[in-house]
């Protein structure tokens, strides 16, 4: 098993990670959110935040919106028209990546089905 902190191979009955000391997952923990990759990044396709507050990063949603939302404001000072798409991909990448990231984590280094 994988620790989700440093990526450590460690034995699968490890409690902690033996390089690290990080608790190491439960196998079959119930807890452990499932997030999907891609629903979090088209939720910030339609709207850059989006995919971020459904991995639970609420506070960086709401501010990549509040972002988003000025950008667009900008487009009548031409600055809009680069950083709004700019911010826009990035939110798509960013979602997907920490929802990829996250799944991870709960699943001790290895994606979910695969462990």
């Amino acid at each position: 098993m994988y620790c989700p902190r440093c990526g450590y191979a460690n034995r699968h009955d490890a409690r902690y990670c033996g390089s690290c000391s990080a608790p190491m997952p439960l196998e079959g923990d119930a807890n452990a959110a499932i997030h999907s990759p891609g629903l979090a990044a088209v939720l910030s396709f339609f709207w850059c935040g989006l995919g971020q507050i459904y991995n639970g990063q609420i506070a960086k949603g709401i501010v990549m919106l509040v972002l988003y939302g000025i950008s667009w404001s900008l487009m009548w000072v031409i600055v809009g028209f680069i950083t709004t798409p700019i911010l826009w991909i990035w939110g798509i990448f960013d979602a997907y990546r920490t929802a990829d990231r996250l799944n991870r984590r709960a699943h001790g280094g290895m994606p979910p089905g695969l462990g």
